[in-house]
């Protein structure tokens, strides 16, 4: 049984706890740890079958038992504890972004290629089950050569301006989910990006020096083209569509919603709205990333998701905040090249 460490007590700390024991086989979480950590948090951990729980992570990066970490805390503190936890010999997977700056990542990349721990980054989009589907069309070649790609991500609220202030931008907190799907789905690389973006649903996020609408245009290096629209509020619901189209069709993907039903009448015709939350629409992915962790773990094999993987949409990310700024196109190799890559 591979037992698990949870760094991180927040909602995705408790969503992968959740997810680990109800649909994960094969593992179990042994700790969780948050310096935040309070009465409640404690009993639900008691509830949850897990047998420790710290306010200070390091306890469980000494315990010998544990072999894989999960890292759910903030953004801040990724890149360190990566570090920390794969020097402790641990297996980890970790939350996106790996961090918002590019020197730390290469920091964990070079940690990680020196060890012999797997590292598996969190872009549970990939594990989504339509997601997925329209990868498995594309790599079939059901649509022939590829031509244009179309994601749109649109929440159904903004965040909290506290949260907006660390975020790190839109670009990076909530576009890079979508900066990552132009990869899985194209199996290609970001060449030039154009971005516009506004404030359109909260002037208070303007103040916070952050955007909330944004349309995003690239080249990709197999010829295609993306484009990604986004925005913070969407008053319907999560909604989370995508098109890969080619020379031979195209395949798209909708919203999940509550059900399929749909009612016809005189009236009009109405249907369900998609689901309201990430949570709801995403819960079996993150459920799914987890398990395929644990399957690279126990059967030596490769992560689904590297450190790679983590550092190329945050490329993309700082491409376009830099287009934002300068109103040009930018190359990804302008942004690789500033870092020495």
């Amino acid at each position: 049984m591979l037992k698990i460490g949870i760094i991180g007590a927040g909602r995705i700390g408790k969503v992968h706890a959740e997810s680990i024991s109800n649909y994960v086989k094969g593992a179990e979480v042994k700790a969780i740890a948050d310096p935040f950590l309070n009465q409640e948090t404690k009993e639900w951990a008691n509830g949850m079958g897990i047998k420790h729980a710290y306010t200070d992570y390091k306890e469980i990066l000494n315990d010998a038992e544990i072999d894989a970490v999960l890292i759910c805390s903030s953004t801040d503190t990724h890149s360190p504890i990566s570090i920390e936890a794969i020097q402790a010999g641990k297996h980890v997977f970790c939350e996106k972004p790996v961090d918002h700056d590019v020197e730390k990542i290469k920091e964990v990349m070079k940690v990680v290629q020196s060890s012999k721990c797997k590292y598996q980054v969190g872009f549970n989009r990939r594990f989504d089950h339509n997601f997925r589907s329209a990868k498995e069309a594309v790599e079939a070649g059901k649509i022939g050569t590829q031509h244009i790609i179309k994601i749109t991500s649109r929440d159904p609220e903004a965040p909290p301006i506290s949260y907006v202030k660390v975020s790190g931008g839109m670009f990076l907190d909530m576009t890079i989910h979508d900066f990552d799907m132009v990869r899985y789905l194209s199996g290609s690389e970001v060449e030039e990006v154009y971005a516009v973006g506004g404030v359109l649903v909260d002037p208070a996020i303007g103040e916070a020096g952050d955007i909330d609408t944004a349309i995003i245009t690239m080249k990709l290096k197999n010829g295609a083209m993306a484009v990604i629209d986004n925005c913070r509020r969407a008053s319907y619901g999560y909604d989370q569509r995508a098109e890969v189209f080619g020379s031979k069709g195209s395949v798209e993907i909708g919203n999940d919603a509550s059900s399929t039903a749909i009612l016809s009448t005189s009236d009009g015709v109405v249907a369900e709205k998609p689901l309201h939350f990430f949570l709801e629409r995403y819960m079996q992915a993150y459920a799914n990333e987890i398990r395929e962790f644990v399957e690279a773990i126990v059967e030596d094999k490769d992560v689904p998701v590297n450190v790679v993987d983590g550092l190329e949409p945050v490329i993309i990310g700082l491409a376009a905040k830099k287009s934002i700024i300068e109103s040009r196109p930018v190359k990804t190799a302008e942004i690789k090249s500033s870092f020495g890559l």
